[in-house]
């Protein structure tokens, strides 16, 4: 698809008043990255600094996301980065049922015009969006692969805010684990570019 199929989803994402979060926000944040992206990382909800932004995961969650990246040689500027929220809940809350729903068709669509090959779920409400509430705590399911249709596999992340949490890096620990994803997530990108 095409970057002209994605403006005209991020110019209905920024007129969007269809639950209370379109109202308060000082921004929409509809995504950004490389529209044709093989990879697609999926989060929860902007934050403060994305708010002020409209931009996605640009707060410390943001930058520690992209070090995860480069961590496995992987520019930002490759993938594509969203939300499935796009606007700021209030105090960074876990975003409602009804908010999610009312930004679910924007998702889809994003999805559908990027066509990217891996989602990578970025923390527990991402990963429940796209597979299902019933799917498990994300510390038991993260680092596997699922099918989120015929032609994209998704892997469940933590969410770098959590890992801003869990600072340490031994053996065992969230951030260890997630090093161990990326570079899963990394060999899937070098097996699709390699066709």
């Amino acid at each position: 698809m095409s970057e002209l199929t994605i403006e005209k989803i991020a110019m209905k994402i920024n007129k969007c008043l269809e639950c209370k979060l379109g109202p308060t926000r000082k921004n929409s944040v509809p995504g950004e990255g490389n529209v044709k992206a093989p990879i697609m990382f999926i989060g929860e909800a902007p934050g403060a600094d994305e708010d002020s932004q409209g931009r996605p995961f640009v707060g410390r969650a943001g930058k520690l996301l992209t070090q995860i990246l480069e961590s496995v040689n992987i520019k930002r500027e490759e993938v594509y980065i969203t939300n499935v929220v796009k606007c700021r809940p209030p105090n960074n809350r876990v975003p409602e049922p009804d908010e999610v729903l009312a930004c679910k068709k924007h998702l889809l669509s994003q999805i559908e015009a990027i066509g990217p090959k891996i989602i990578c779920a970025l923390g527990s409400t991402a990963t429940k969006f796209l597979l299902g509430d019933d799917i498990g705590n994300i510390s038991k399911i993260r680092g596997n692969w699922y099918d989120f249709n015929e032609s994209i596999k998704l892997m469940p992340l933590y969410h770098p805010s959590y890992l801003l949490r869990n600072p340490s890096k031994e053996p065992g620990t969230p951030k260890h684990q997630m090093w161990c994803d990326i570079k899963k997530i990394r060999a899937a990108y070098d097996e699709i570019i390699s066709k």
